[in-house]
């Protein structure tokens, strides 16, 4: 039963359960809402880079922190089609495009991800934006050009989130939310773990996600990329085991979410993917780069499915299917 009134010792609950018995019981629900078969294949693109104002801890993308990360203004569109068609050709169906912004302007930039997001839609593919906070007019500009998706994480819990973020609050994320909602966009929303949170945290986070009116159409779960010159450079890498519970446990509270897989798969094996496969995660990112942090290639990837016996979730699958014949 899809609910959306899950309370925290319902989430502490199923989060503390054996691993093995919270894997089975994730496999059973994933197996009853979804085609576990299938894998939604994601491709991002950061389309502008570096110079942010924010202090997310995490991110090399902030002006404030000294990284390899260089700096560039927003690409043309003819450049980014052209990624888009290289990704479609390898497989990806949602191509999802990331500017380092702290919030969209109404200026020139701006028209210009629009030009963008309607060459995107026009070649059949799902289209994601991650361009900072939005407010409620910019959300519907972005819905009339074609966006499917808009792509704006929680991170962490809201007690938490000042530890990592003070440039903005946890409730302008959630308005952003909202917006994003109202504008008839699927939402994308997750958050990042090894930040130095507790697993309580972890918990709260889920159940947020969890109690929203309607769940996030896709939810990422991210291990922290540890990048040189952050702040969160020397936190220790994220053990496999607490991706796999996390993803089991986000796929027992939002059973039809697109469960993501996303930052920190280049430091797993193909076995550890596996499992969180059979946990509940799919959905991946595909590509050599996540906005500015290394991912595994596509080649690598289509290894993978073979092995795994898995396919490319379809464009904009749920959308056909609810087409009358």
């Amino acid at each position: 039963m899809i609910r959306n009134n899950w309370t925290l010792d319902d989430v502490k609950e199923i989060y503390d359960m054996p691993l093995l018995e919270l894997v089975f019981r994730a496999a059973a629900v994933h197996r009853e809402y979804n085609d576990t078969g299938e894998v939604q294949v994601c491709t991002l693109l950061s389309i502008k880079t570096g110079g942010c104002p924010e202090d997310c801890a995490y991110c090399p993308q902030a002006a404030r922190y000294h990284t390899d990360v260089k700096t560039h203004g927003l690409m043309k569109k003819e450049e980014v089609l052209q990624y888009a068609a290289k990704a479609k050709e390898a497989g990806s169906t949602r191509f999802c495009m990331g500017a380092a912004w702290r919030e969209v302007r109404d200026n020139r930039d701006f028209d210009h991800v629009l030009e963008m997001v309607k060459g995107i839609n026009a070649m059949d593919m799902e289209v994601c934006c991650t361009l900072g906070m939005l407010n409620a007019e910019q959300a519907r500009k972005l819905a009339a050009a074609g966006l499917f998706a808009y792509n704006h994480n929680l991170d962490t819990s809201s007690e938490y989130y000042g530890e990592i973020i003070s440039t903005r609050t946890y409730d302008d994320r959630l308005q952003t939310l909202d917006n994003v909602r109202k504008a008839g966009l699927t939402v994308c929303c997750g958050g990042i773990i090894g930040l130095g949170e507790t697993h309580d945290d972890r918990m709260k986070m889920l159940q947020t996600l969890s109690t929203m009116p309607e769940h996030p159409e896709s939810v990422p779960v991210n291990a922290l990329v540890r990048i040189e010159g952050t702040p969160l450079a020397q936190q220790p890498k994220v053990d496999i085991w607490d991706m796999v519970r996390m993803i089991a446990t986000a796929r027992i509270l939002m059973p039809k979410a697109m469960v993501r897989l996303s930052a920190g798969r280049q430091e797993m094996s193909l076995a550890e993917q596996a499992l969180c496969f059979m946990a509940g995660a799919n959905s991946i990112f595909a590509g050599e780069k996540l906005l500015t942090t290394p991912n595994p290639s596509f080649d690598e990837d289509h290894a993978m499915f073979a092995m795994l016996g898995l396919k490319p979730r379809e464009a904009f699958k749920e959308a056909k299917e609810t087409v009358p014949a």
